[in-house]
């Protein structure tokens, strides 16, 4: 197809937009772009695109990725033009994450890895869009021992037949999808790995460290660390995490790409902290790791240094402030409802 004329903004797809990391990007994309968000809602929430429902800008559509979808022919989206000026970007982030729910979404996890990474880059052919694809550090299989920082370049070490592997090898895959579609199709598609990221619109009791910890500091309960005393992690905020993609996207860099902390956190130590800045009568626990809650690489972030002169800003004091702050709005509405 021949080049779209592109009106007043340009027409962005996010896929998984009801996310954590999928509203944010949602958030900063609007300033400047005409945002198509579609999700199902299998771990994405509808409050946390609500706020961005009554702009004209922004249009949000229930839809499963892993099943194709007509953009031009649904009457919502007939204000984007999409016929005229077809779609400029697409950022692919569906992909059920939920550790508490792991079990659950296995299937989902597959489909999502395969057809849903296909469905998103057949439109990327379609409309010759720039696509960004999130991947994960899973695809560099557990830590380590000797907790070196791992560069791209690693191959990585995961178990393709373990009870991790419908998200573990799943992203690999997607990579796989990726770059064959880049190279047989000459669209510019690129891959970050994403690491551990935290802030504000994480949901609560879904297994996730910072804001389970949050909460329980909140309700004076214990702060329950699923592994021994030496499980230890890295979070990049979430601000850090948007601009690493808005920059990868502007950018000739196709990745993949490392995006995140590069700083060891002792998980005990956070848990204390986060108790400390709660002034929480909480307690530390521990109990046995869960499936989805290991242990993952450090990253080596020199080559997103280099391509993209970028580097996490946000302290996790700062971080965690912020985080703290939205959780504690979020509970008080959540009694008031």
């Amino acid at each position: 197809m021949s080049k779209k004329t592109i009106f007043d903004k340009k027409n962005v797809l996010i896929t998984g937009g009801a996310g954590f990391v999928g509203s944010h990007l949602c958030d900063e994309l609007i300033k400047t772009c005409k945002v198509i968000c579609l999700d199902n809602f299998s771990t994405g929430d509808e409050k946390n695109i609500d706020h961005l429902l009554s702009d004209p800008d922004f249009e949000f559509i229930r839809h499963d990725i892993t099943e194709p979808i007509d953009l031009e022919n649904l009457p919502e989206l007939q204000k984007f033009k999409i016929q005229f000026q077809g779609i400029q970007e697409i950022y692919n982030l569906a992909c059920p994450t939920s550790p508490k729910h792991f079990e659950k979404n296995k299937i989902a996890s597959i489909l999502a890895n395969s057809y849903g990474v296909k469905n998103a880059l057949d439109l990327a052919v379609k409309y010759e869009a720039k696509l960004l694809h999130f991947s994960s550090s899973v695809v560099y299989g557990p830590r380590r021992g000797d907790n070196s920082k791992i560069k791209e370049e690693d191959v990585g070490i995961v178990d393709f037949l373990s009870d991790r592997s419908s998200y573990d090898e799943g992203k690999r895959f997607a990579e796989t999808i990726v770059v064959n579609y880049r190279n047989v199709y000459k669209i510019d598609a690129k891959i970050i790995r994403l690491f551990r990221a935290y802030g504000p619109r994480m949901k609560l009791n879904e297994g996730l460290m910072i804001p389970d910890f949050i909460n329980n500091a909140m309700d004076n309960e214990d702060l329950v660390i699923l592994g021994d005393k030496n499980f230890s992690s890295s979070f990049c905020y979430i601000s850090d995490v948007v601009d690493a993609c808005l920059k990868m996207m502007a950018s000739g860099s196709i990745g993949p790409l490392n995006i995140g902390s590069d700083v060891d956190i002792n998980i005990s130590e956070l848990a204390g902290k986060i108790i400390s800045m709660l002034n929480s009568k909480s307690n530390i626990a521990h109990k046995d790791a869960i499936l989805f809650m290991t242990s993952l690489c450090l990253p080596d972030v020199s080559k997103a240094r280099d391509e993209l002169s970028w580097l996490p800003v946000i302290t996790l004091e700062k971080g965690l402030e912020k985080t703290i702050e939205d959780l504690r709005a979020s509970k008080g509405l959540k009694r008031i409802t």
